[in-house]
């Protein structure tokens, strides 16, 4: 360990500058490539490449002349010093962080997530996501069957004409060879959970509506609907609430409309005797999940997702709990 301290640092190797700088491209390389953080953000060139002859003794100039039309890479040689500067990025980052959390404030201030009181109560529908740029795509995961050894495939892609979302694969129902899996074939597209300053966990209050609505296109599958509220406590997180949405397939969109009070309550994918309500001012995330053991492609067009309110529907809750099995729970 201090030989390698000192190779990093430099110290007692005066002619092994060289070996020095590639020891830590090697070492600390794999460390920052390809992660979003802003705190690798702040790597920088210490020294200037520019009118440098290559090894073939071609000059800068000549060689963007000779790669014309070719993607270009901003490459760390391992023969340039790297500084690292953690200070600077981490002050940004919780910069940020303290002026999000500002406006979280002045937002709780001014009324239900920063609009005014009235517009809440006067509003009647909201869209919560569309799909109309990548950035949108962001906000969703895509998961299938491979993480348990399946053999099914599932992607997400904004469509062709960027107005909406394809989320397509390959079902296959085709069990892992590990002795244990008795089921496989799923996949399902999941939104992450919105989160504040300092990666606090935030939720949706829908309590002022009372019916999801989509507009989507698919491929004629049943598709299950699922909605996940509070999940701080671990006993919670595999609680889900559920219903179906069936498509009708054809080059025609339809608008699916779910009443809030129909979705059933189930633990670890089962469902369960004792129904719970649905807690509209807690909801966390909202996923589609494909599990209709047929074998082949599939596909769901999705162009929105929103709430509203329908005056007609005044059901609170479609199901009953039996006061003889379960008492007063």
């Amino acid at each position: 360990m201090a030989l390698l301290h000192k190779l990093l640092n430099g110290t007692n190797f005066p002619k092994l500058c060289r070996v020095q700088d590639a020891a830590r491209c090697f070492l600390l390389g794999p460390v920052f490539a390809g992660c979003p953080s802003r705190l690798y953000s702040s790597i920088k060139k210490t020294e200037a490449a520019s009118g440098r002859s290559s090894p073939e003794g071609k000059t800068q100039s000549s060689l963007e002349k000779h790669t014309k039309g070719e993607v270009g890479l901003d490459l760390i040689s391992p023969m340039e010093k790297v500084e690292i500067i953690f200070d600077k990025a981490i002050k940004a980052e919780i910069k940020d962080h303290f002026k999000l959390l500002a406006k979280e404030l002045v937002d709780c201030w001014r009324g239900p997530e920063g609009r005014p009181l009235y517009e809440g109560l006067l509003e009647n529908t909201r869209v919560m996501w569309q799909f109309r740029s990548d950035e949108d795509l962001d906000k969703w995961l895509v998961t299938s069957d491979r993480t348990i050894g399946g053999k099914s495939k599932a992607f997400l892609k904004m469509a062709s004409n960027n107005q909406s979302a394809l989320f397509y694969g390959i079902l296959n129902t085709e069990l892992p060879r590990d002795g244990v899996t008795q089921q496989s074939g799923y996949c399902a597209m999941t939104s992450r959970i919105p989160r504040g300053a300092f990666e606090r966990k935030k939720y949706y209050d829908w309590s002022s509506f009372n019916t999801l609505y989509l507009r989507v296109r698919g491929d004629g599958r049943p598709w299950m609907v699922n909605i996940k509220t509070d999940t701080d406590l671990i006993q919670k997180n595999q609680h889900l609430h559920s219903y179906f949405m069936f498509t009708r397939g054809g080059p025609y969109w339809q608008e699916v409309k779910i009443p809030f009070s129909k979705f059933f309550f189930s633990s670890k994918g089962r469902i369960q005797d004792n129904q719970q309500q649905l807690l509209k001012d807690r909801i966390s995330s909202i996923g589609f999940t494909l599990a209709d053991k047929v074998n082949g492609p599939f596909y769901l067009e999705l162009d929105f997702i929103g709430v509203f309110h329908d005056p007609t529907h005044t059901e609170e809750f479609a199901y009953e709990n039996s006061k003889k099995i379960f008492g007063n729970r």
